[in-house]
């Protein structure tokens, strides 16, 4: 968790007046690049409560210091009938929780926070009580990428039982009202007339000459091959096929770097192995403590040893710096109660490696969170998921960074009409 200081926008500062006083549950949303995990760390360092922080990925849950759901209620990873879920021997530590964080929110299907909701029940403080007594913080974009429903059958499971797949549709939200807050000030882009489209996408209410515009960031006969652009693309095989053809015509020796894995850890946050050779595009994975470069800084490895890998970047006034890039350990989290009472985050498992990814390609789904300065985007056959096509865009920095292989079509601009319902109700 980050310990210095930050500047409060008023935003942010009732934010977090709202979750101190109590707010039985509470959605705090925001278009890409607002600063909502900012918020959710600070709220954790500043706060006296006694706090989990859940998320529903491991690799989510790794960006904010927290666990998965499935591992903290210890939920398997298939859909669950009511009767499956039991009063558990170590209650104590649910009993003593103040407040649930649940980040990424727009990825967690109604049918969990009915789940989360009767577990908290049984094993919480008040079985009569929405989430056992719990205060319920939800962090997310609804506007983004949506709830996965891993097949046909839990789909049909979902529509007999709920008006929607987003964790809104849960019953238990027909139990209490949710607070919502939405984050208004865009850090990620600077540009007020890129922001003004971007919204427009988002909601899907752009008119005729804002769709020109931003395809007019189409250049057909742009270079794919252009250095420190990252191709964005919906699906994972085009992305290996782009990687690995690119990888295998550079010249020289491929190196191979193998993480380093301790304890619990479930999930891989960077490739292991790391198959690199030099004049390899890759993609920072971390923020770095020293500054030099940010999750999504786009460099070029200009230097490769068994032990030791240096990658050229844009600095901030744009010209080129060389960085000698230290490997990373990430910690996956469990919540645990000492003998105090309190909730202390422990760790269970470690996977240290160098923070980088080949990229001169990568899905749509794995740049969330991410910031490019320069990003060609390869839609051939458009966009098929709601949300797709605004998570790709706000990932670009500027609008003159951006560029569109293909022209967008009003049917990429897809969001689903149960979320902009729900936003309106609200807002």
């Amino acid at each position: 968790m980050q310990t210095e200081e930050i500047d409060l926008n008023a935003d942010f500062q009732a934010c977090l007046e709202d979750i101190e006083a109590g707010t039985p549950a509470m959605f705090i949303t925001g278009k890409a690049g607002t600063g909502k995990s900012t918020l959710l760390r600070e709220f954790v360092r500043r706060t006296q409560k006694k706090v989990v922080v859940l998320a529903p990925t491991g690799i989510a849950a790794l960006n904010i210091g927290g666990q998965t759901i499935h591992s903290f209620f210890g939920f398997p990873a298939r859909p669950l009938q009511r009767s499956e879920i039991k009063p558990r021997k170590n209650h104590r530590l649910y009993k003593a929780i103040d407040t649930i964080i649940i980040d990424e929110i727009s990825m967690v299907r109604a049918d969990m926070m009915d789940q989360i909701d009767f577990f908290m029940r049984i094993n919480g403080r008040d079985r009569y009580l929405p989430f056992g007594g719990a205060q319920i913080i939800m962090f997310g974009d609804l506007f983004q990428l949506p709830p996965v429903i891993s097949s046909p059958e839990v789909r049909q499971q979902l529509q007999e039982r709920y008006e929607s797949p987003y964790f809104f549709s849960a019953e238990v939200f027909f139990q209490m009202d949710i607070i919502m807050a939405e984050l208004r000030e865009v850090y990620r882009q600077a540009d007020r007339r890129f922001i003004g489209l971007l919204d427009a996408v988002r909601q899907s209410t752009m008119d005729y000459d804002e769709f020109m515009e931003l395809n007019e960031r189409h250049i057909p006969d742009f270079p794919e091959q252009s250095d420190f652009y990252i191709t964005l693309a919906a699906r994972n095989a085009r992305v290996d096929e782009v990687n690995r053809a690119r990888l295998r015509v550079l010249q020289g020796e491929e190196y191979s770097y193998i993480a380093e894995v301790s304890g619990q850890m479930n999930v891989q946050p960077a490739p292991s192995p790391l198959r690199l050779k030099l004049g390899a595009q890759v993609v920072f994975l971390k923020n770095d403590p020293k500054r030099r470069y940010a999750n999504g800084t786009i460099g070029k490895v200009v230097y490769l040893d068994f032990d030791e890998i240096q990658v050229q970047v844009y600095g901030p006034f744009g010209d080129l710096q060389t960085i000698k890039v230290e490997k990373f350990e990430w910690e996956m989290m469990t919540h645990e109660l000492n003998d105090a009472g309190e909730i202390e985050t422990k760790v269970s498992g470690s996977f240290t490696q160098y923070p980088l990814r080949l990229a001169w390609a990568m899905t749509i789904h794995k740049s969330q969170g991410k910031t490019f300065d320069r990003v060609l985007l390869d839609m051939p056959k458009g966009a098929f998921e709601f949300g797709q096509t605004y998570v790709a865009l706000s990932r670009c920095r500027t609008l003159e960074g951006l560029v569109l292989k293909h022209p967008l079509k009003p049917q990429d601009i897809r969001v689903d009409p149960r979320v902009v319902e729900f936003y309106q109700q609200h807002f």
